[in-house]
């Protein structure tokens, strides 16, 4: 944690990944005028909030209005990275994450998807869990193993995905195709969707299939770790059969 207009200025000017921003509410001045266009200048995203919350945030240091966290991680861009999977001859697979808050579940997926060989895992700007300690504790130091991509539209992403050749599996409880049953061995880029609601509408309907894992026990839901491990290992499972 970072805190500071100035501080936090200089931390953007020198490249630093800025995993969340703080700014508080009614901030004028002429320095903050500074923050707000380097922000923009660097597509750093930022939440205005209330003074208060800063002061138990920063734990009554002088904040100025201002309090950052810097990631742990150097986040990637899509559009780059593809091109070099591509490259070097490997079928790409990609992980996409509608909203995963949850830190340990975040931590659990990326160490699900190193061990399955995901080439890259996508999340959105917002709405995203924090990249921190907790999650790269419980990734097993997957977080530094694997490239994330940090997307600011991720409708724009998979339509770029789409155009790349790759087919957008969503895996959602509302799919008609088992996962056992679907085609995974090609491109792939799947999607998984948030604890509380799933997959947003807007992506289920860019998906080229809607993949379901049966179930019959009583429980209607897999935790989404768990869900995603399940998907990952049946994409390794058909790889290797075609592979044969």
């Amino acid at each position: 944690m970072i805190y500071g207009i100035h501080a936090v200025t200089e931390a953007i000017r020198a490249g630093k990944e800025i995993d969340k921003l703080f700014l508080q509410e009614g901030l004028k001045s002429d320095l903050s005028a500074e923050l707000r266009r380097i922000t923009k200048e660097n597509d750093v995203l930022y939440v205005m909030v209330p003074g208060a919350k800063l002061d138990r945030i920063a734990a009554g240091k002088n904040h100025q209005g201002c309090v950052a966290f810097i990631s742990s991680i150097t986040y990637f861009q899509i559009e780059e990275l593809l091109p070099t999977i591509f490259e070097a001859g490997r079928t790409p697979l990609l992980l996409i994450l509608d909203r995963i808050t949850d830190v340990r579940n975040f931590g659990a997926i990326a160490r699900s998807a190193e061990c399955a060989g995901v080439d890259a895992i996508i999340i959105p700007s917002r709405g995203a869990a924090q990249v921190g300690a907790d999650a790269i504790k419980t990734s097993a130091g997957a977080l530094h193993a694997i490239p994330i991509c940090r997307e600011s539209n991720l409708k724009d992403t998979i339509d770029f995905l789409k155009a790349s050749g790759l087919r957008i599996a969503s895996c959602t409880e509302k799919g008609s195709t088992p996962h056992h049953k679907t085609e995974l061995s090609g491109p792939l880029a799947i999607v998984m969707g948030s604890e509380e609601d799933g997959i947003s509408s807007e992506y289920l309907k860019r998906s080229d299939v809607r993949v379901q894992i049966p179930m019959r026990g009583k429980i209607s839901s897999l935790n989404v770790s768990v869900a995603t491990g399940i998907i990952l290992f049946e994409v390794l499972r058909q790889r290797e059969l075609s592979e044969d």
